[in-house]
């Protein structure tokens, strides 16, 4: 369960953008997301390897 805590005197939109931001972090909705159809593990695996490939690319055009 998400708690926020708010202080006295806090703006609304203020809490209910702490509250959105702690919920992203769980990653709840990703979950649910990725749950609606089966990927079959090759298919996981492919997409791991082609981010790895893209994020690799990324660092290296950093450095």
């Amino acid at each position: 369960m998400i708690i926020v805590p708010l202080k006295e005197g806090e703006n609304i939109e203020r809490a209910l953008k702490k509250f959105k931001r702690k919920f992203e972090k769980t990653g709840v909705m990703r979950e649910l997301r990725s749950r609606q159809a089966f990927v079959k593990p090759s298919v996981k695996k492919r997409e791991e390897l082609k981010k790895a490939i893209y994020v690799q690319k990324l660092q290296e055009k950093e450095d």
